[in-house]
């Protein structure tokens, strides 16, 4: 659940089964699974110690992607590349416009939108990028 984007295979189960033993999720459990699915698909999974399919993480959110076990190593490496081949810079940025506006109310998130949108702005790779899309050839990012 601390991952951006998630995949699974086809044979994943997920579930939080930890009341069973009469303790609780840890390491952000609770709360992450409560801001991807809602509270109410949250506290089911979690009181009933309920485990799911890949289909079903795929239907209320929790995952993003289900593909083949055969096909898992190939999907994720598909996606990484796909990210990997964006601005560094932008990635960083775009990361923390998400997960810190998405704490905030809007006013704030568009301001945390709007300043690392000014810093890209004027970065290296923002050059970068305009020239290689007007060139039409694949863009070479720095990281500056």
């Amino acid at each position: 659940m601390s991952c951006d984007i998630r995949i699974a295979s086809t044979n994943a189960k997920i579930g939080l089964p930890e009341l069973n033993l009469s303790i609780i999720p840890g390491a952000g459990g609770t709360q992450r699974l409560a801001r991807i699915v809602g509270k109410g698909k949250a506290l089911e999974m979690i009181l009933m110690g309920k485990i799911i399919d890949a289909n079903e993480a795929f239907r209320i959110g929790l995952i993003s992607e289900v593909t083949s076990p055969e096909d898992l190593k190939v999907k994720v490496g598909e996606v990484a590349s796909q990210i990997l081949a964006k601005g560094p810079l932008a990635v960083k940025l775009a990361k923390i416009a998400v997960n810190l506006g998405s704490d905030v109310d809007l006013k704030t998130g568009l301001m945390i939108e709007k300043l690392a949108q000014a810093v890209l702005f004027s970065s290296e790779d923002k050059k970068e990028g305009t020239t290689a899309f007007l060139e039409k050839r694949k863009p070479h990012f720095q990281g500056k």
